[in-house]
């Protein structure tokens, strides 16, 4: 089963399995991750799930949209590395990808 890694804003690491086509704020919180809101339910149109990428991973993602790119920069988190969880669909090329939850804006 392919894995996600996930660090919490306290820096608590922990490794999850997922399926394919979950997207990563899915896989996140259904596996009880409450610090990820993700309060639109994955619609791109909140910025709760504000994650951050491992820079290995992060040329293998889809590019990232208008719509994600506005509501990025309304984080005051925000690096080069940060996508919104709900706009990567998690992929066997992503087996062990790794996210740290951003700072709640």
């Amino acid at each position: 089963m392919p894995k996600l890694i996930v660090t919490t804003r306290s820096g608590e690491t922990s490794q999850i399995d997922t399926i394919d086509g979950l997207t990563v704020m899915e896989a996140i919180r259904d596996n009880g991750f409450d610090e990820l809101l993700a309060l639109c339910g994955g619609c791109c149109s909140c910025a709760t799930c504000h994650v951050h990428v491992d820079p290995e991973f992060f040329g293998k993602l889809p590019p990232i949209s208008e719509d994600e790119d506005d509501l990025l920069d309304s984080s005051g988190d925000r690096d080069e590395y940060s996508r919104l969880g709900c706009q990567i669909p998690f992929t066997p090329d992503l087996d062990g990808l790794k996210v740290r939850i951003a700072a709640e804006d």
